[in-house]
């Protein structure tokens, strides 16, 4: 079956941290990484569990790639908490079709842990999907590269 994304070409690893500022000093200084302006803001995020809701993220991308890398700290009892997933967590690849993509994958017996938003509506421009072994995979809208790409070159997301 043809897919809209390519799995073996990811754009970034994210990584869930108690503390953003100090994850980027870090890694910033052992690896010669650099990082794209930090972003704070009210995500809106659709769980199974939880429903619809708008939770406090903050997250930055590595400037460098191909493969960036993404920090991410987020709100208490999210996924991006780091006392619910601490360090890597997801590999994300961009894709054409979110939805349709997503509901392949489910179909398959993949397990959809989170969203932009529910399934009613489409889910937005990002899903995460989980293997029955473990593996998370962040699907993103391809739609969203080109703003990406002018971030990590040093303007607003």
């Amino acid at each position: 079956m043809a897919r809209s994304y390519t799995f073996t070409d990811p754009y970034h690893l994210g990584v869930v941290v108690s503390h953003l500022e100090t994850a980027m000093e870090e890694i910033g200084v052992a690896h010669g990484v650099t990082w794209a302006s930090l972003q704070d803001r009210e995500q809106p995020l659709w769980t199974p569990g939880s429903g619809g809701i708008r939770t406090r993220l903050r997250f930055t991308y590595s400037c460098e790639g191909p493969v960036h890398i993404e920090l991410l700290q987020g709100e208490a009892g999210t996924f991006w908490d780091d006392a619910v997933w601490h360090g890597l967590q997801h590999t994300g690849v961009w894709c054409d079709d979110v939805p349709g993509e997503t509901e392949a994958l489910v179909a398959a017996g993949w397990e959809l842990v989170g969203a932009q938003r529910s399934p009613q509506d489409g889910y937005g421009s990002f899903t995460y999907l989980r293997s029955s072994g473990g593996f998370v995979l962040e699907l993103v809208t391809a739609a969203a590269r080109p703003r990406f790409e002018q971030w990590w070159a040093g303007g607003a997301l």
